[in-house]
C-alpha cells in the first residue's frame, strides 16, 4: 500500500530536563516560547545536562508526523527532512520504528543532527533550537526520484512552519503539486517567530494553504505582522481564510488550537472573500495532577488531526481525535504517546 501522508520538516534530537525559573533568565528566553539558537544560547546545549536532561526524538512536523501514523495503519506516513550521519538521527530513527513511521531521511555527513534544549520549569517549556544538519535539506532530495515517487503516492501534505528556514522551495513544489492534482496541503505555523520574522516566506507559500493550523500566539504574530488590525483569534482565522488560494476546488479551512480553551476552526465560503462556517470545539480538561509536560501537545494534536483526515474521518471527529491525542501526550515525559498502543474511542 502506498504511503497517504507526506510530511516535511525538521528532525530534531530533544534534550529536555527540568530546570529553576532562573534557567530562562540565564539565556534571556521565556516560558512557553520557541527559538533558533544564536551564539549567547550555545552553552545552554551542555548546560541543560546538568539538569538530568533526557533525550527524545523531536522537531516539531516529525511529532506531528508520529502522532499521524500512531492513529493510522502501518506505512501511511512517510517524513523527510535531514540528519547528520551519527547516534542522534539514529536515535530519531529508532523512535520512528516505535510508531511505524517510515523515514526518508537526506543524510548530511559533515554537519550533526540538530538539536533542540527543551527547559521545563513547572508546566511551561521554552525550545532553544540549533538546526544543524536540518538547515541544509536539499530540493534536489524531495525532486529526485526515489522520494518524488512518494510524494506523488500521498494524497495528504504536512510541512511544518519550521521549514520555512530551511528549505522554501520544497514547501513550494508540495504545494504546486498539490494543487495541480486537488491533493490536500496542510502546513503549521509552528512558532511565533516565523510570521514575524520570516514574514515574506510565509506569504510565499499561503496560496498554497488548504489546511493552517496554529495557536492563538502564532495567530496573534501573524495578525501583528500582516497589520490586520484584528486581536480577537475567530476575527484572524477569518482574515486568513478568505487570502488568496491557488486551488479554488477545496476551501481553506483555519485551525487555531488556545491551550485548554476551545479550537476554533474557520472554513473559507465558495465565494471569494466569504466565509462558510465558524465552529468551536471545546474538549474536557485534565486534571492539573496528571499534566506531566507540555511539549508536543500542539504537535500531537496537528498529528491526531490530520491523521484522521487521511482516515477519511469528517472535521468534527478530525479535531476531537487531534485534543483525545494531545490529552495522552501531556500525561507524558516529551512529545510521546501511550505504549501500548490506546485506540481513539469518542
Amino acid at each position: 500500500m502506498p504511503f497517504q501522508l507526506l510530511c516535511l520538516g525538521n528532525p530534531l534530537l530533544d534534550i529536555q530536563a527540568n530546570c529553576p525559573d532562573s534557567f530562562l533568565g540565564k539565556y534571556d528566553i521565556k516560558a512557553n516560547d520557541a527559538i533558533l539558537a544564536d551564539e549567547k544560547h550555545m552553552p545552554i546545549f551542555e548546560d541543560i545536562l546538568n539538569y538530568d536532561a533526557k533525550y527524545l526524538a523531536g522537531g516539531a512536523a516529525q511529532n506531528s508526523a508520529r502522532g499521524a501514523q500512531y492513529i493510522l495503519p502501518p506505512k501511511s506516513v512517510v517524513y523527510c527532512g535531514c540528519v547528520g550521519k551519527d547516534q542522534y538521527a539514529d536515535m530519531l530513527r529508532e523512535a520512528n520504528a516505535r510508531e511505524g513511521l517510515t523515514d526518508a531521511y537526506l543524510v548530511n555527513e559533515t554537519v550533526p543532527t540538530g538539536k533542540c534544549a527543551v527547559v521545563v520549569t513547572g508546566v511551561s517549556r521554552s525550545l532553544v533550537t540549533d538546526l544543524g544538519a536540518a538547515n541544509h535539506y536539499q530540493l534536489e532530495h524531495l525532486t529526485s526520484p526515489e522520494i518524488w515517487r512518494l510524494v506523488e503516492e500521498a494524497e495528504v501534505y504536512y510541512v511544518g512552519g519550521y521549514h520555512l528556514t530551511v528549505c522554501v522551495p520544497a514547501i513550494l513544489a508540495l504545494g504546486k503539486h498539490a494543487a495541480e492534482n486537488n491533493k490536500l496541503f496542510t502546513m503549521n505555523f509552528s512558532a511565533p517567530f516565523l510570521p514575524q520574522f520570516f514574514k515574506e516566506q510565509l506569504d510565499s507559500v499561503m496560496p498554497y494553504w488548504d489546511i493552517v493550523i496554529g495557536n492563538e500566539s502564532e495567530a496573534a504574530a501573524y495578525a501583528e505582522s500582516h497589520t490586520l488590525g484584528v486581536t480577537d483569534v475567530t476575527e484572524i482565522a477569518k482574515k486568513i481564510a478568505v487570502l488568496p488560494k491557488v486551488n479554488r476546488k477545496r476551501p481553506r479551512v483555519v485551525v487555531f488550537t488556545q491551550g485548554a480553551d476551545p479550537t476554533i476552526v474557520v472554513t473559507a465560503g465558495a465565494e471569494e472573500g466569504s466565509i462558510a462556517t465558524v465552529k468551536s470545539y471545546s474538549f474536557p480538561k485534565i486534571d492539573s495532577s496528571d499534566i506531566v509536560d507540555t511539549n508536543g501537545a500542539g504537535d500531537s494534536f496537528a498529528g491526531g488531526f490530520v491523521g484522521s483526515l487521511v482516515a477519511g474521518k469528517d472535521f468534527d471527529t478530525a479535531i476531537d481525535v487531534g485534543h483525545w491525542l494531545a490529552s495522552w501526550t501531556v500525561r507524558l515525559n516529551g512529545p510521546a504517546y501511550p505504549n501500548p498502543k490506546i485506540a481513539y474511542t469518542a
